[in-house]
């Protein structure tokens, strides 16, 4: 049984032996985190995994004898509650099998430092980047652990449910926006490719991501959708039937512009640490559509979204939130769904028909 104040116990998985020790110095001095063991392949990690299973494991990408990929087909079926983080380049091929991976059940990601050669850099980067995240899997798979052993207690009532009623042709919603976080790639390649061909609105998406991955991100869901997905650049109008994915780094911002709706660039300070974030484009979406959004809130660490929510619902808008079974994280769409403004919380396949129910033009009446 591991004590609660234990530090944070990773397997640091890496070809580099450069790369495992920089890593393994720099976290060194973070007092609540240890690198336990390191590992040189997929294969010898796998060795290091039935000795002893870490807190979190870390791994890299692109290596030889076995690779991030194939360990982590590996690795899943034996050990399927390890978080996993995947330790990528800003690479097209970085990117690209990082997606990959996540859609095989990493659990997160992180970029490597760009250039070891800056030590200070590269330091700052690590305990930036990658020690909150090896800190959040942790603690968070600590706690999933002793509150199984704990005696369950009565939790309180959730807040009830906002009815919406008598949703018609004329209040029908103008838009959909989407917010998702950690495990947002998979869910939403569950979500967009399902979402009806014939959809008659705009859709608009902010998943955190870097750039190259959110284009990369654009590029798949486009090629499994019958909607049009693209990554937004400014000045892009907004037109029915297309999906608008907000590029890394950048605020996805609607703007009115004469009878159109265009893409503003936004280049504003993150919120909620994000950029984009869910927020900036839900507010946006207000400004421009009023009580006629429907608001999606997928999977993710962290509250983003939920200021944007808010806004929805007072117009009168409509809230969906991915439920706490499904989602990877339950921190999204669980703050608004705590919060007492999320209209519906659904099992991840359920958000695409109900997205295209709303939107149908047979879809009138009032429903909880």
């Amino acid at each position: 049984m591991r004590l609660a104040d234990a530090p944070i116990r990773v397997l640091l998985v890496d070809d580099s032996a450069v790369v495992r020790r920089f890593v393994t110095e720099t976290l060194e001095e973070e007092p609540d985190i240890v690198v336990s063991a390191t590992a040189a392949n997929g294969g010898l990690a796998l060795e290091r995994l039935e000795r002893e299973v870490p807190d979190v494991v870390v791994l890299d990408v692109e290596m030889p004898v076995l690779d991030g990929l194939a360990t982590l087909k590996k690795l899943r079926p034996r050990w399927p509650d390890v978080p996993v983080v995947m330790y990528s380049t800003l690479t097209t091929r970085g990117a690209t099998a990082t997606l990959d991976a996540l859609s095989l059940g990493a659990t997160d990601y992180v970029l490597k430092p760009s250039q070891l050669g800056n030590r200070e850099a590269a330091i700052l980067n690590v305990r930036r980047e990658l020690a909150p995240v090896l800190r959040s899997w942790g603690n968070l798979g600590r706690a999933r652990i002793d509150g199984a052993r704990r005696p369950t207690s009565p939790l309180p009532a959730p807040p009830p449910r906002r009815r919406v009623s008598s949703i018609d042709a004329r209040s029908r919603p103008d838009v959909v926006v989407i917010g998702s976080s950690t495990g947002g790639p998979h869910a939403l390649t569950e979500v967009v490719p399902q979402l009806a061909a014939s959809l008659a609105v705009p859709v608009l998406v902010v998943q955190h991501m870097p750039p190259l991955f959110t284009r990369l991100l654009s590029e798949r869901l486009d090629a499994r959708s019958a909607l049009h997905v693209v990554e937004a650049e400014a000045g892009m109008r907004i037109e029915p039937g297309n999906v608008y994915v907000a590029p890394g780094g950048v605020h996805l911002v609607a703007r009115r512009r004469g009878t159109s709706v265009v893409v503003e660039a936004n280049d504003g300070p993150p919120e909620n640490s994000c950029k984009p974030a869910v927020d900036v484009m839900f507010r946006s979406a207000v400004d421009v559509w009023g009580p006629r959004v429907l608001a999606v809130v997928l999977t993710g660490m962290g509250h983003d979204g939920l200021d944007g929510c808010r806004k929805i619902s007072a117009e009168g808008g409509t809230v969906l939130v991915q439920d706490e079974a499904t989602s990877v994280v339950w921190g999204m769409p669980g703050a608004v769904s705590q919060d007492g403004i999320a209209d519906e919380v659904l099992a991840l396949v359920d958000v695409s028909p109900t997205i295209n129910r709303y939107l149908s033009r047979s879809f009138s009446g009032a429903h909880a």
